[in-house]
């Protein structure tokens, strides 16, 4: 009797992607890119039809949570924002971290950042300017690959060393500078490294004449929930009057013995 199968077995069903997915396909464009797009490019990164996305975008425009510009163009709701705000209510960490910020901000007069992680990207969560209205590209919001940062490394400084290395295979790109490393295994070493010492530098490595003295903020399990990161012209890097590395590892700790993560220096 023949074995074959042919014909008898169940059609193998296309994968469909739910209206939510796609909802969210499209929140995570706007949030990637920073700044509103087309139905026709959102369509085109997201692999969906364009008939799908035009279908999403005019049930999200309908209910605030996108807005339909005058050209055209997609950009986020008023109503995320609503969202956006009761969250934020329940961080106790954004909230101290954000305070130390200002504080440290007036200490020093330079420009203080308070990042996260979100996957293989930093994200930038606060940011107070400084007195001498450096600019600096990374704005509230702007998410960069982690090796690109010195908060980056901090950020996985806790993981396994298989996980780090894991991670910084698959996501370290090469910088706009051409600096930044891009070795899994140096990442690796260097951020366990970083996080042991409280301090992580870099310079020059996303952006030129451009550098960042970051400091982890850990809980009790001594996982790096966020960063304080100090970002200065490059020049300033090595100064000590203030030491901007004893103060942005001062200002981590605070922010650590303010949550309860730290019981004394």
């Amino acid at each position: 009797m023949s074995t074959e199968t042919d014909g008898l077995s169940p059609p193998q069903k296309r994968a469909r992607t739910s209206g939510i997915d796609r909802a969210l396909q499209i929140l995570d464009l706007l949030q990637q890119h920073q700044h509103p797009l087309t139905c026709y490019e959102m369509a085109k990164e997201a692999g969906a039809p364009l008939s799908t996305i035009y279908s999403v975008v005019d049930d999200l425009v309908s209910k605030s949570m996108l807005e339909r510009q005058k050209n055209g163009l997609i950009w986020l709701g008023p109503r995320l924002y609503y969202y956006g705000l009761s969250y934020s209510r329940q961080l106790d960490l954004l909230t101290v971290a954000a305070q130390e910020m200002e504080n440290l901000s007036e200490t020093c007069g330079e420009v203080i950042q308070i990042c996260g992680r979100d996957n293989d990207k930093m994200v930038v969560l606060a940011m107070a300017e400084g007195r001498d209205h450096f600019y600096v590209s990374s704005k509230v919001g702007t998410r960069i690959p982690l090796n690109w940062s010195a908060s980056g490394r901090l950020l996985v400084g806790h993981l396994s060393e298989h996980e780090r290395i894991e991670l910084f295979t698959t996501s370290a790109p090469p910088s706009p500078t051409g600096r930044a490393e891009t070795d899994p295994h140096l990442l690796a070493q260097s951020a366990a490294v970083a996080l042991q010492q409280r301090l992580s530098i870099q310079a020059n490595e996303s952006d030129f004449s451009v550098a960042c003295i970051a400091s982890p903020i850990c809980d009790t399990s001594g996982v790096c929930r966020a960063t304080v990161s100090i970002v200065v012209p490059a020049s300033k890097v090595d100064q000590t009057q203030p030491d901007l590395r004893k103060l942005a590892q001062s200002s981590a700790k605070t922010i650590e013995m303010r949550l309860g993560w730290r019981q004394g220096p």
